[in-house]
């Protein structure tokens, strides 16, 4: 399998998200507004690369066409939809995807309907409720899979797993967003991007499809490897384009530095700057919010210091380690090497 086959099973990934919705209604159809909502936020589009990644580990681990683990991939897009929805709460997001956030939706129904009491504490409640009922569509399309329950077992195994490790990551990663910059380490924010980005974006994906076709102890092995530095780059790459740095257009612009994420780019400017620099790159952190000309100077500064080409050099070092396991692997067939060197480039090398 190559990569662009991969990608003609998005069609089918799409119509088995929007199906999970339509049997939830018919459940609880006195809940169906706010499954809509749920639905509406979880087909809004997105590169649906962690249902792609779980086909390919199946495909990995069997040679065989993904069909039976249809709804595990429609899973990891609801477990990806649960995590957002959390995320744009945390971090104040008004936007996603661009459109308004959960949380920002449920605000404007309690206008709408003339509700009482207070506005953002509605949607907020509300946004965390739909957020946890999100997560139950995982389970079930995880316990759908059309493969022996010995291996539906050992995925949701992986997923426990997953889900822990995410949440760990989103620890971490809120404690470093209080951090003064100074305090924030390069190996801080590699190990949120370990336990946040990579385990739930790339290697978990790819172990729970080989789970789901039987893969044995030698395959996960090199997919764990393989999707941690895959996973870390991917990161990086995303702090990159979310710094407004990218060497093309770019969906998120500059809004990483509007929020002061604490990120590799900003540690290392920090780290790389006099006492003078210090005192400006502060300044501008504070300023970036609000100020335009703060944030092209944070861009300016991450520059000139060498963080973006720090950071760009351990994008290239994480992904050649990852490229060496892959050419090395002997759980791995030459057709098998090629679709993961696919799936890695289109991970790390990306514009949006």
């Amino acid at each position: 399998m190559r990569f662009s086959e991969l990608l003609t099973w998005v069609p089918r990934i799409e119509a088995e998200l929007a199906r999970s919705y339509v049997v939830e209604a018919r459940r609880s159809p006195g809940f169906r507004a706010y499954t809509a909502t749920l639905e509406e936020f979880a087909l809004r589009g997105g590169k649906r690369l962690r249902a792609l990644l779980l086909l390919a580990g199946y495909h990995l681990a069997t040679g065989r066409r993904p069909a039976p683990v249809l709804s595990a991939a429609a899973a990891l897009e609801h477990f990806q939809s649960w995590m957002l929805v959390h995320d744009d709460i945390i971090d104040h997001a008004n936007l996603r995807r661009g459109a308004p956030t959960v949380h920002r939706l449920l605000e404007r129904e309690h206008d709408r309907l003339r509700r009482s009491g207070d506005r953002e504490e509605y949607g907020v409640g509300m946004g965390i409720t739909l957020g946890d009922l999100e997560e139950p569509y995982t389970v079930r399309g995880l316990l759908a899979a059309r493969v022996p329950a010995a291996c539906r077992l050992a995925a949701l195994d992986e997923y426990s797993r997953m889900t822990t490790e995410t949440a760990y990551g989103q620890l971490l990663d809120i404690r470093l967003s209080g951090l003064p910059v100074p305090r924030v380490r390069e190996r801080d924010v590699l190990e949120v991007h370990r336990l946040k980005t990579s385990v739930y974006t790339v290697a978990s994906p790819l172990r729970i499809g080989a789970l789901l076709g039987g893969g044995g102890a030698p395959l996960l092995r090199d997919l764990d490897t393989i999707g941690t530095d895959l996973g870390v780059a991917f990161q990086l790459r995303d702090d990159v384009l979310g710094a407004g740095l990218g060497d093309g257009p770019v969906e998120k612009s500059a809004n990483d530095l509007r929020e002061g994420k604490r990120t590799l780019l900003l540690v290392k400017a920090w780290a790389a700057s006099t006492a003078s620099g210090r005192r400006a790159l502060e300044r501008d952190l504070r300023s970036a919010s609000r100020s335009a000309s703060a944030v092209r100077a944070l861009q300016a500064r991450i520059r000139e210091t060498g963080s973006l080409a720090y950071s760009e050099r351990r994008i290239e070092a994480l992904t050649r380690r990852a490229e060496r396991r892959i050419g090395s692997s002997r759980a791995l067939s030459a057709s098998d090497r090629l679709l993961l060197a696919e799936l890695g480039d289109r991970l790390v090398h990306r514009a949006r």
